[in-house]
Protein backbone atom coordinates (compact mmCIF):
# COMPACT_ATOMS: atom_id res chain seq x y z
CA UNK A 1 0.00 0.00 0.00
CA UNK A 2 1.77 3.24 -0.96
CA UNK A 3 -1.06 5.84 0.04
CA UNK A 4 -0.27 6.90 3.64
CA UNK A 5 -3.42 8.21 5.89
CA UNK A 6 -1.73 10.87 7.47
CA UNK A 7 -3.86 11.94 10.54
CA UNK A 8 -0.71 12.45 13.07
CA UNK A 9 0.60 15.98 13.35
CA UNK A 10 4.95 16.01 13.26
CA UNK A 11 5.49 17.03 16.93
CA UNK A 12 6.41 13.83 19.38
CA UNK A 13 3.56 15.57 21.79
CA UNK A 14 0.94 14.12 19.83
CA UNK A 15 2.49 10.81 18.89
CA UNK A 16 1.65 8.17 21.19
CA UNK A 17 4.62 6.14 23.06
CA UNK A 18 4.28 3.00 20.82
CA UNK A 19 4.52 4.93 17.44
CA UNK A 20 6.94 7.59 18.98
CA UNK A 21 8.91 4.59 19.99
CA UNK A 22 8.68 2.73 16.02
CA UNK A 23 9.65 5.85 14.68
CA UNK A 24 12.91 6.04 16.94
CA UNK A 25 14.16 2.40 16.03
CA UNK A 26 15.92 1.83 12.81
CA UNK A 27 14.12 1.18 10.14
CA UNK A 28 15.62 -2.10 8.99
CA UNK A 29 15.20 -5.90 10.44
CA UNK A 30 16.74 -4.85 13.80
CA UNK A 31 15.29 -1.97 14.40
CA UNK A 32 11.27 -4.61 13.89
CA UNK A 33 12.68 -7.09 16.08
CA UNK A 34 13.51 -4.87 18.85
CA UNK A 35 9.95 -2.98 18.44
CA UNK A 36 8.51 -6.73 18.60
CA UNK A 37 10.01 -8.06 21.69
CA UNK A 38 9.14 -4.53 23.26
CA UNK A 39 5.36 -5.28 22.01
CA UNK A 40 5.21 -8.91 23.51
CA UNK A 41 6.69 -7.43 26.69
CA UNK A 42 3.80 -4.97 27.24
CA UNK A 43 1.39 -7.52 25.88
CA UNK A 44 2.00 -10.76 26.30
CA UNK A 45 -0.65 -12.69 24.96
CA UNK A 46 0.81 -11.70 21.45
CA UNK A 47 3.54 -13.50 22.29
CA UNK A 48 1.79 -17.03 21.43
CA UNK A 49 2.06 -16.57 17.74
CA UNK A 50 6.13 -15.15 18.18
CA UNK A 51 4.59 -11.92 16.07
CA UNK A 52 7.23 -9.44 13.87
CA UNK A 53 5.72 -6.02 13.16
CA UNK A 54 7.14 -5.12 9.50
CA UNK A 55 5.37 -1.61 9.07
CA UNK A 56 3.59 0.77 10.57
CA UNK A 57 2.29 3.80 10.06
CA UNK A 58 -1.06 5.35 10.34
CA UNK A 59 -3.36 3.55 8.83
CA UNK A 60 -1.47 0.26 7.80
CA UNK A 61 0.30 -2.15 9.53
CA UNK A 62 1.68 -5.29 8.57
CA UNK A 63 2.85 -7.73 11.19
CA UNK A 64 3.94 -11.93 10.37
CA UNK A 65 3.83 -14.85 12.15
CA UNK A 66 5.50 -18.11 11.66
CA UNK A 67 3.57 -21.61 11.40
CA UNK A 68 5.09 -23.66 14.34
CA UNK A 69 3.76 -25.93 16.62
CA UNK A 70 2.49 -23.08 19.46
CA UNK A 71 0.08 -22.20 16.84
CA UNK A 72 -1.30 -25.55 14.96
CA UNK A 73 -4.53 -26.71 15.57
CA UNK A 74 -5.23 -30.41 15.59
CA UNK A 75 -4.99 -31.31 11.38
CA UNK A 76 -1.50 -29.40 12.03
CA UNK A 77 -2.42 -26.06 10.43
CA UNK A 78 -2.38 -22.45 11.50
CA UNK A 79 -5.36 -22.31 14.35
CA UNK A 80 -8.19 -20.29 13.24
CA UNK A 81 -8.02 -18.20 16.81
CA UNK A 82 -4.30 -17.68 16.10
CA UNK A 83 -4.76 -16.05 13.43
CA UNK A 84 -7.28 -13.74 14.91
CA UNK A 85 -4.43 -12.98 17.37
CA UNK A 86 -2.79 -11.82 14.62
CA UNK A 87 -4.78 -9.42 13.01
CA UNK A 88 -5.75 -8.20 16.71
CA UNK A 89 -1.94 -7.57 16.77
CA UNK A 90 -2.20 -5.49 13.48
CA UNK A 91 -5.22 -4.08 14.68
CA UNK A 92 -3.65 -2.54 18.05
CA UNK A 93 -1.03 -1.40 16.24
CA UNK A 94 -2.36 0.60 13.86
CA UNK A 95 -4.72 2.25 16.19
CA UNK A 96 -1.64 3.01 18.30
CA UNK A 97 -0.12 4.39 15.39
CA UNK A 98 -3.52 6.04 14.07
CA UNK A 99 -5.08 7.56 17.35
CA UNK A 100 -4.39 11.06 18.47
CA UNK A 101 -3.13 11.78 21.40
CA UNK A 102 -6.13 13.46 22.84
CA UNK A 103 -8.11 10.07 22.01
CA UNK A 104 -8.56 6.86 23.38
CA UNK A 105 -9.64 3.33 22.13
CA UNK A 106 -10.84 -0.02 23.08
CA UNK A 107 -11.72 -3.22 20.57
CA UNK A 108 -15.59 -3.53 20.91
CA UNK A 109 -15.59 -6.96 18.46
CA UNK A 110 -14.37 -8.69 15.72
CA UNK A 111 -15.80 -10.86 13.14
CA UNK A 112 -13.98 -12.68 11.11
CA UNK A 113 -14.65 -15.42 8.37
CA UNK A 114 -11.89 -18.31 7.09
CA UNK A 115 -11.58 -18.49 4.02
CA UNK A 116 -8.77 -21.82 3.74
CA UNK A 117 -6.67 -23.44 5.11
CA UNK A 118 -3.44 -21.73 6.73
CA UNK A 119 -0.65 -24.37 5.87
CA UNK A 120 2.35 -21.64 6.31
CA UNK A 121 3.33 -19.17 8.04
CA UNK A 122 0.76 -15.72 8.28
CA UNK A 123 0.70 -12.23 7.17
CA UNK A 124 -1.91 -9.70 8.74
CA UNK A 125 -2.25 -6.32 6.94
CA UNK A 126 -4.53 -4.04 8.98
CA UNK A 127 -6.02 -0.57 7.17
CA UNK A 128 -8.04 2.61 8.34
CA UNK A 129 -10.45 3.44 5.54
CA UNK A 130 -10.16 6.79 6.85
CA UNK A 131 -8.25 8.79 9.57
CA UNK A 132 -9.08 9.02 13.07
CA UNK A 133 -10.32 13.01 13.55
CA UNK A 134 -11.07 14.45 17.03
CA UNK A 135 -13.65 16.46 15.45
CA UNK A 136 -15.71 13.58 13.85
CA UNK A 137 -14.92 11.40 16.97
CA UNK A 138 -17.15 13.86 19.23
CA UNK A 139 -18.15 11.99 22.88
CA UNK A 140 -17.09 8.43 20.48
CA UNK A 141 -17.19 6.92 17.86
CA UNK A 142 -17.02 3.38 16.32
CA UNK A 143 -13.69 2.72 14.29
CA UNK A 144 -13.55 -0.37 12.09
CA UNK A 145 -10.19 -1.59 11.18
CA UNK A 146 -10.03 -3.95 8.25
CA UNK A 147 -7.92 -6.61 8.19
CA UNK A 148 -6.54 -9.60 5.64
CA UNK A 149 -5.00 -11.99 6.71
CA UNK A 150 -2.41 -14.08 4.03
CA UNK A 151 -0.33 -17.13 3.43
CA UNK A 152 2.94 -17.40 2.19
CA UNK A 153 1.54 -17.02 -1.56
CA UNK A 154 -0.47 -14.84 -1.13
CA UNK A 155 -3.64 -16.37 -0.50
CA UNK A 156 -6.24 -14.64 2.21
CA UNK A 157 -7.07 -17.17 4.39
CA UNK A 158 -8.64 -15.65 7.13
CA UNK A 159 -10.42 -11.89 6.96
CA UNK A 160 -11.22 -9.95 10.02
CA UNK A 161 -13.13 -6.66 10.69
CA UNK A 162 -12.50 -5.47 14.50
CA UNK A 163 -14.43 -2.16 15.27
CA UNK A 164 -12.89 0.06 18.51
CA UNK A 165 -14.39 2.51 20.16
CA UNK A 166 -12.42 6.05 20.16
CA UNK A 167 -13.26 8.58 22.81
CA UNK A 168 -11.78 11.35 23.99
CA UNK A 169 -9.80 10.77 27.29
Amino acid sequence: MTDEITTLPTDTESVTPTYALWRRLPQNALGAALFSVGMVARVPYFGTILPSVKELRPGYCEVTAPKWFGVHNHIGTFHAIAACNLAETAMGMLMEASTPTALRWLPKGMTSQYLAKATTGLRSVATLADPIDAITIGDGAEVVVDIAITDKTGLEVVHCAITCWVTPK
